[in-house]
């Protein structure tokens, strides 16, 4: 006899619509498996949890169940999953544990043939759909970049908080900013930094200590003189700079200069450093 995992699910969006109520599903998920003869070897119930993540507590049990049973039986399948991709990595792992998977209210049953090969079909159009919407989002942010739209999604560095969609400088942590690059400028290594911040009991905005990498993206980033950068396109931002542009030009000249002296310089690494700065000096030469 099949053994079966009943799975059901419930968002808190969904907990107002007509249908979707977990007893519902409990409901016509039993008489299922009393139509087909099979038995339920147990119930997975995630209560108020979306279906776009996997860390829900009956899902990661049933999973980690899985000698419990042969079949996983859901109502639908975006009670299982909403997200393409780990509906997909599901049904690799049910294939590769020689597992099924059931919808009721659906007809789709893997230990059929023709359940397979609607499957199939329905993998490939899920993977399809997520590309298309990848291609959508990245062509949006391309023509918000050049148009000169918004913060193009970038995080909020040190220095700055999020006022209206609007970078603000946040004094005094835009001091510590300006003081790093003129300590870089002035000769001074990141790990002489990284002490000299450590001493003073200064801290990252997470509370963390400043790390020699966290100063190189701080020294590295466009968004302190006024500028925004996504995917290769540097534009004008519409926030104040915290450094003047002589100053990050320089700090952006040293840094790639100590690359090409390594012994095992990363030539990407320079190449990148010195695409920001081209970068940035064009975008100056035009305005003037």
């Amino acid at each position: 006899m099949t053994a079966v995992a009943l799975y059901t699910r419930v968002s808190t969006e969904d907990q107002a619509k007509e249908g979707f109520s977990l007893d519902a599903q409990e409901e016509r998920l039993l008489a299922y498996c009393k139509a087909r003869g099979w038995e339920v070897a147990d119930k997975y119930v995630d209560d108020g949890h979306s279906g776009r993540s996997v860390k829900r507590p009956a899902y990661q049990r049933m999973m980690s169940e899985k000698d419990r049973w042969d079949a996983i039986l859901v109502i639908k399948m975006d009670r299982i999953h909403r997200n393409a991709r780990n509906f997909m990595e599901m049904m690799d792992n049910l294939q590769k544990w020689k597992k099924d998977f059931v919808s009721a209210t659906e007809s789709l049953d893997t230990s059929t043939a023709m359940g397979r090969f609607v499957m199939d079909i329905i993998q490939r159009i899920a993977q399809l759909e997520s590309e298309q919407i990848g291609e959508r989002v990245y062509m949006g942010m391309s023509q918000k970049a050049k148009n000169g739209e918004g913060i193009l999604g970038s995080p909020t560095p040190y220095g700055y908080r999020l006022v209206d969609e609007k970078f603000t400088i946040i004094e005094p942590e835009a001091d510590v900013v300006r003081e790093i690059f003129q300590r870089y400028c002035g000769g001074e290594s990141l790990e002489d930094l990284r002490r000299y911040l450590s001493r003073r009991g200064i801290l990252t905005r997470l509370g963390n200590e400043w790390s020699k990498m966290s100063l190189a993206h701080v020294l590295h980033n466009p968004i302190y003189v006024g500028t925004l950068r996504w995917d290769g396109i540097t534009r004008e931002g519409d926030h104040a700079a915290i450094v003047d542009m002589a100053s990050f030009n320089e700090a952006q000249k040293i840094s790639s200069s100590k690359l090409r002296n390594r012994p095992h310089a990363s030539r990407r690494g320079a190449n990148e450093l010195n695409h920001t700065l081209v970068a940035r000096q064009a975008a100056t030469s035009q305005e003037g």
